[in-house]
């Protein structure tokens, strides 16, 4: 073999070499992310596994904490929030339970016809409105009415609500939110409007108004107990009363709207008091797990009305 040709036969042989070596380490680096996955994958299913056990313990310890309690639920004993752990190998898993049901109710701003459909609730409306005015959220009214037509049947908007014709692209849900964050697509609710309504928003599987427990209401809620009154109550009183409660809670609502009267000036409390109660039938749960490099969250939904309770709407990822 000629020189010239043997140079050839080396170049040739050198870039062989080069192309089965990116092959080989394409190959490799897609073997690596393939175990990869396959590890997170086992890590997430058995993360999954210990999650079930923890709603489990989590539903156990509610019926416990309503078996005990049937005359009131109060935050005595300082069940709310406090985290208790699941024994895991390799990893840790928590649960904490909080009152669910002292949100309002976005599902609420509708009423359930015998033929399934649903109609604009007029009072859970004006309620949100004033929960909007009092949380000072710009153009409010036109917010709660929008999502009042985001949920209902007819295609027939309220005045400043929005139907339809009033979006681009899609149409309204005509159906009961799942989430909260379902919210986001009304017209009106910038990310700002979301930010200040979301902490006193839920969306309960009903299509009704949810009784707030007076006992474990934080005074962080207080715009929810001066919505339920209207114009005639600050939230600035509602939150004096809340801080005032009993260390065992008040044993009936009457005690708490005795004394909210005499605090606020005689506020009229027509209605509302049928929106109280010192029990608490909503439950809220979130579980953290963590195994390994491998991370999971939970949101859940207990469901306190008869016992023993049950667990009714799980949600993987945080609360968005």
């Amino acid at each position: 073999m000629r020189h010239g040709e043997r140079g050839a036969a080396l170049l040739t042989v050198l870039l062989l070499v080069a192309v089965i070596s990116v092959m080989a380490a394409s190959a490799l680096e897609r073997l690596r992310l393939s175990t990869r996955l396959a590890a997170n994958a086992v890590a997430l299913d058995a993360a999954r596994g210990y999650a079930y056990a923890a709603e489990t313990l989590a539903t156990t310890r509610v019926t416990s904490l309503l078996s005990q309690a049937r005359d009131r639920v109060a935050l005595t004993g300082g069940w709310s929030g406090r985290p208790f752990g699941l024994p895991i190998p390799g990893g840790s898993a928590t649960a904490r339970v909080t009152d669910g049901g002292n949100c309002f109710n976005l599902n609420s701003l509708v009423l359930r016809a015998p033929d399934g459909s649903y109609a604009v609730n007029i009072e859970s409306l004006q309620q949100f409105q004033r929960l909007a005015r009092l949380l000072r959220v710009p153009d409010g009214d036109r917010v709660a009415a929008a999502a009042a037509d985001w949920i209902d049947s007819d295609d027939s908007p309220l005045p400043g609500g929005a139907e339809d014709n009033d979006y681009r692209g899609y149409r309204t849900a005509g159906v009961l939110m799942a989430d909260v964050s379902e919210l986001r697509g009304v017209r009106g609710v910038t990310p700002e409007v979301y930010r200040v309504l979301r902490p006193y928003l839920c969306t309960l599987p009903l299509a009704q108004r949810n009784v707030f427990n007076v006992n474990t209401m934080l005074p962080e809620q207080a715009p929810l107990l001066a919505m339920l009154v209207g114009e005639s109550l600050s939230v600035e009183a509602a939150q004096g009363v809340l801080l005032r409660r009993p260390p065992n809670g008040w044993s009936t609502v009457d005690q708490m709207w005795a004394q909210l009267s005499t605090q606020s000036g005689g506020a009229s409390q027509v209605g509302a008091a049928q929106s109280t109660s010192v029990k608490t039938v909503w439950f809220a749960l979130r579980v953290d797990v963590t195994l390994g490099t491998a991370e999971l969250h939970e949101q859940g939904l207990i469901d306190a009305r008869t016992l023993p309770v049950r667990l009714v709407t799980r949600q993987w990822g945080d609360a968005p």
